[in-house]
Formats: C-alpha cells, sequence, structure tokens
C-alpha cells in the first residue's frame, strides 16, 4: 500500500477508521466517479465530518491514491500460482468478481479516469497493468514448457490480450448484467487466448472472402 500522508504506526482505533473511510470511497467513487464523488459524501457514509476525512487522509487526492491499494489488500488473490493453473485462477477471479458488482464498478470506473492527466491513481493503474502482464507472460512461459511449445513470440501480446478481455468484459457486464454472462465470457476468451500461443491457427487474414 502507497505511503499515508506523513503518519507512521496509526494507533488501532484510527486504523480501523481509516479502513471504514477507504470502503466508503470505493462505493462513492465507484458510483459516482473520483470527480463527482466528494469527501463530504464519504464522511456522511462513516458517520463523521469533511474534517475527519482530512484528519486521517489530509486530502482527496491523498486519499484517491490510497484506494486502488486498499481494494486489492481487503480482496486479495492467490498467490503463487505458475502455468495453467494461473489462468484457471483469472477464470475465478472473473466468476468471483460477480459477487462483488461495486469494487468491479469502482475499479472499472478509477482505471479508465486514470488515463486522464495527473490523476493522483495514474501511476497504481500504470504499475499495475506493467505487473499484470509480467505475471501473465510468465505463466505463458511456464505452460509452453510444460507443453513443449517452443515459439514464445507472441506471449507479450496475448498477456495484454487477457488483461483487455477481463476489463472490457466487466465493462459489458456492469452495463447489462442480464445478457452477459461474466465467468463464462471471460473463461471463453481466456482459453481461446491459451489456445492461440500453445496451439497456433490459421490467421485471420484466411477467412476473409475474396470477390
Amino acid at each position: 500500500m502507497s505511503t499515508r500522508t506523513g503518519k507512521t504506526n496509526p494507533r488501532p482505533e484510527s486504523e480501523g477508521k481509516r479502513n471504514e473511510i477507504l470502503r466508503a470511497a470505493v462505493e462513492v467513487f465507484g458510483a459516482k466517479g473520483s470527480a463527482n464523488g466528494t469527501l463530504a459524501e464519504i464522511a456522511e457514509h462513516v458517520g463523521i465530518t469533511h474534517a475527519g476525512v482530512l484528519h486521517h487522509f489530509g486530502s482527496k487526492q491523498n486519499l484517491l491514491q490510497e484506494v486502488p491499494a486498499f481494494r486489492d489488500d481487503d480482496h486479495p488473490t492467490d498467490q503463487d500460482l505458475a502455468g495453467g493453473a494461473f489462468f484457471l485462477h483469472l477464470v475465478r477471479v472473473a466468476a468471483r468478481n460477480t459477487q462483488h458488482p461495486g469494487l468491479v464498478q469502482f475499479y472499472t470506473v478509477l482505471s479508465a479516469e486514470s488515463v486522464t492527466e495527473d490523476h493522483p491513481a495514474r501511476n497504481y493503474f500504470d504499475e499495475r497493468y506493467r505487473s499484470l502482464r509480467i505475471e501473465i507472460e510468465d505463466a505463458f512461459r511456464e505452460l509452453c514448457t510444460q507443453e513443449n511449445v517452443t515459439d514464445t513470440q507472441s506471449i507479450d501480446i496475448a498477456a495484454a490480450s487477457i488483461l483487455a478481455v477481463m476489463d472490457g468484459m466487466q465493462f459489458q457486464w456492469l452495463l447489462q448484467p442480464s445478457e452477459v454472462d461474466l465467468a463464462m465470457t471471460s473463461a471463453f476468451a481466456i482459453q481461446a487466448i491459451v489456445n492461440g500461443v500453445l496451439h497456433p491457427g490459421r490467421n485471420l487474414s484466411s477467412y476473409a472472402r475474396t470477390r
């Protein structure tokens, strides 16, 4: 988690209140975005004053810098997975996310906003996507070794594609939850990408009809 506004070793009661504020921020920013969600609304959710939020975080920007990492800490993922087990883990993540629509909405909204200039969460998402791509690439290398696949030139493209698919499916699911099965569509796409690396088939251009 990022450095906390100059405070070290907070008292347990202070730490508990900070966590309450961070959870409220996930809800408010997920529903309204970081620009429209206010500290006053977050304070109301927690039952404290606007000044109380500032006491713990100093500013809205400081709060925004901590919220994404808190979301990760509050919902940890499986660790030490390699090869095929890692890709099954990604499918389980997609299925598990259907039980937490508020968190999915928060992540989707804040990650989209982070591409704007000087957004407080920009560094977090920049590093997160970079580290996730590396994790997926490592899983591909392990799986290719297990399956005796020597051509690994496409794994960097495949890693970025898997992240794009997972985030894109979340967006569609948030808009149309009754029409999009997040778990099944994510599993289908991840499997297709993995198979594309392990068992590359026809080039897409070969399907184009010529007149």
